[in-house]
């Protein structure tokens, strides 16, 4: 078996505000012109206080085609509407799994009691992008709470994998996906090790969300960087340096053209259109403010 080699290890970039509740950092598209399809877009919200609020902060009424939204809390809570009638709240440990598809509105606040008290703040979400037969399908929604999370416990209390996506050594995740993704929350214990195993042509990243660890017995990734691999080799050796937490993603990737507009992911520029035009017609149905 071939080692996976690291291609860059990256810092965050400067943050920036989306609404007004999510302070996220954009590792890619925009932060760095990696490729990780089928992962779009990752915004990294860092670890952040927010004081308290009767009025929770966040991000008003938008829409969204032609892809996934998969937001993962660490720490505080998040509300979800959207325009099919799911809503939901996600809190350390959770994950929403959103499929805009062929269109969907939703809103995301910081959840109203989390808001009263305010505290820290931690999430990250990825873009998952549909293929192209995909694209126009059905919307659809998966709330997975920690406590349905597939757990692949370490030797010797050494830590979990939570397996979101995908499988890790024959425990598979709960949620669905349309192209083969794998998604985990690995938290190691100091001075513990896992091994992961991904086909060479994935894309494939470390997002150390805390702690820092050391990769292949080379590197030192420490906690709000992204870890980028190459596109050859199948293994990866992870020691924690302290008690971590890594969110590790690897998928295959979609070989298919990109046309990207604001937040509608398409294949042509003509589809693009079409999504501006059947938005502006409120095709995407309706949502309360």
């Amino acid at each position: 078996m071939e080692t996976k080699q690291i291609a860059s290890i990256l810092k965050a970039p400067a943050p920036h505000m989306v609404g007004d509740g999510f302070r996220v950092h954009n590792f890619f598209p925009e932060g760095y012109k990696i490729n990780m399809s089928p992962f779009f877009l990752m915004d990294y919200g860092s670890k952040i206080e927010f004081s308290a609020r009767k009025n929770p902060r966040g991000v008003g009424i938008h829409p969204h085609r032609g892809f996934e939204t998969v937001t993962i809390a660490y720490h505080g809570a998040i509300a979800h509407h959207d325009s099919t009638g799911n809503s939901g709240v996600i809190y350390p440990g959770d994950v929403q799994w959103m499929t805009a598809a062929r269109g969907i509105l939703h809103k995301e606040y910081h959840e109203e009691n989390y808001s009263l008290i305010g505290g820290p703040f931690q999430m990250v979400q990825l873009w998952v992008n549909l293929p192209a037969k995909d694209k126009i399908g059905k919307p659809g929604y998966q709330a997975i709470k920690q406590s349905e999370i597939a757990i692949f416990n370490l030797p010797d209390h050494g830590g979990k994998i939570e397996v979101i996506a995908g499988n890790y050594k024959g425990i598979l995740g709960n949620a669905n996906t349309f192209t083969p993704i794998h998604l985990y929350n690995a938290r190691l214990n100091k001075g513990e090790k896992a091994n992961l195993s991904f086909p060479a042509n994935y894309n494939t990243g470390l997002m150390v969300i805390e702690g820092s660890i050391e990769i292949n017995g080379k590197e030192e990734a420490h906690a709000d960087s992204f870890v980028h691999f190459e596109n050859k080799g199948t293994e990866i050796e992870i020691e924690a340096l302290e008690n971590s937490v890594i969110l590790v993603l690897s998928g295959e990737p979609i070989d298919e053209p990109i046309a990207h507009y604001g937040p509608f992911l398409m294949n042509t520029e003509a589809e693009i259109h079409e999504a501006l035009s059947d938005y502006n017609q409120g095709k995407f149905g309706y949502l309360e403010e």
